[in-house]
């Protein structure tokens, strides 16, 4: 079988959700079959093949000013032509989208149709009804973030994106993805109703995975990065992923100010890249005098972002935004780390409360602060969460898993395509 992926990203090193699109390539190739990427560049001289861990990546010319994406992504002409002269070349037997939304368009899922492909789509945020992450459904403080409201419509929408509103943008979306889709998949069960609460089919939940490290940080590079970071003899909390308020990162500086008098040699490692860290975060956590506890590492990837997992006590993911799954989750249960994760979207699918972790409401965050207070005040009890994370990663969230489900859609979309 030869499958297709499209991604408006290629670079693993920025993205778990692109890692994993790599390691289920990888997959396929141990099983016999054919993998492709398609993904955009706004770098001329990149257009073209090229190839990244073993897997064929093509590139295609994308550029335009990022406040037309809500007319340009439903079909963009600088991609469906190059599009549609792959295809014929590669004549793949699958199309399986993963991110299309900003440069590759949801017109390639037409263009893939046509050519007879069977398509699969795989929703790994909500931007089949929502401009943006999904903020405005828990209520925000008013409502303590306990409303679950993921139904779009105008009152909601023109307030927030102003301008950018398109009317009709949804239900055009809506009805490519009903015409040309196959499949339609969902990260997490929470994703799946956030989605069909907006009208658009969903045929099946494929949770995330990853492919286990080959090697572990030895204890001398871990000892180094202890050290080159001041974490010796403190207690480690880390965020990790693109640092976005959304992401609940001053909610954890407030956070801190609650913990710091319970635990005096407390440390937060916030991995994500620096220049966004002092440009939207390093005035907030002065203002909440904490950022003598706040070590901001830089962009991570290879064996330091595994030193820095390896370093943690307790790892955070306190978005208030909707987290569909929360990959992060997973290579902190990787390292045998606890996880206090976010009650809004798909955390609570891969972190078992009391089991692996803890889920909280970081609106609240007394008590999300508790949650991690619990954790860093019982090491035996954290370590055993983290051991209890690990087997849980090892049973359910396997690439060898995600990838068999997948060729399970990639027959069930063949099987639906006219002979």
């Amino acid at each position: 079988m030869k499958v297709v992926f499209l991604n408006d990203l290629d670079d693993p090193r920025i993205g778990s959700s692109i890692r994993q699109m790599y390691q289920e390539a990888e997959r396929l190739r141990e099983l016999g079959h054919e993998a492709h990427i398609v993904s955009s560049t706004q770098d001329q001289s990149s257009v073209g093949r090229t190839e990244i861990l073993g897997t064929p990546v093509h590139r295609l010319f994308s550029d335009y000013p990022a406040r037309f994406r809500a007319w340009v992504a439903l079909s963009n002409r600088q991609v469906r032509g190059p599009f549609q002269k792959l295809l014929a070349e590669l004549k793949p037997d699958i199309v399986h989208s993963h991110l299309l939304h900003t440069h590759l368009s949801y017109g390639l899922l037409t263009d893939a149709r046509n050519a007879g492909a069977g398509v699969v789509f795989t929703a790994h945020d909500v931007m089949t009804f929502c401009y943006q992450k999904l903020t405005c459904f828990h209520g925000g403080e008013k409502h303590k973030g306990e409303l679950r409201d993921y139904q779009a419509r105008a009152s909601k929408c023109i307030p927030c994106q102003r301008f950018r509103f398109r009317p009709g943008r949804n239900r055009a979306i809506a009805k490519i993805l009903a015409r040309d889709v196959d499949r339609f998949t969902v990260v997490s069960d929470e994703l799946g109703r956030a989605i069909s609460a907006n009208g658009i089919r969903v045929d099946r939940t494929v949770h995330n995975a990853i492919r286990e490290q080959a090697v572990i940080p030895s204890a001398s590079d871990l000892a180094e990065f202890q050290e080159r970071f001041g974490l010796v003899g403190n207690k480690v909390l880390a965020i990790g992923g693109r640092l976005h308020e959304q992401k609940g990162v001053v909610q954890l500086f407030r956070m801190l100010g609650v913990l710091r008098a319970r635990f005096p040699a407390l440390r937060l490692l916030v991995m994500g890249h620096r220049k966004v860290y002092d440009s939207e975060f390093a005035a907030a956590a002065r203002d909440l005098g904490v950022d003598d506890l706040v070590v901001p590492t830089d962009w991570l990837n290879g064996e330091e972002l595994q030193c820095a997992y390896a370093a943690t006590d307790v790892f955070v993911t306190p978005s208030i935004c909707f987290d569909t799954f929360g990959m992060v989750n997973l290579e902190a249960m990787e390292h045998r780390k606890p996880v206090v994760a976010t009650v809004f979207g798909g955390s609570q699918e891969v972190v078992q409360e009391g089991v692996t972790g803890l889920i909280a409401n970081p609106i609240d965050t007394a008590a999300f602060a508790e949650k991690i207070a619990e954790l860093l005040g019982d090491p035996e009890r954290a370590r055993a969460m983290g051991e209890a994370g690990y087997l849980r990663l090892q049973a359910h969230f396997t690439i060898e898993r995600l990838t068999a489900e997948y060729l399970e859609e990639y027959e069930r979309a063949l099987a639906s395509r006219p002979a």
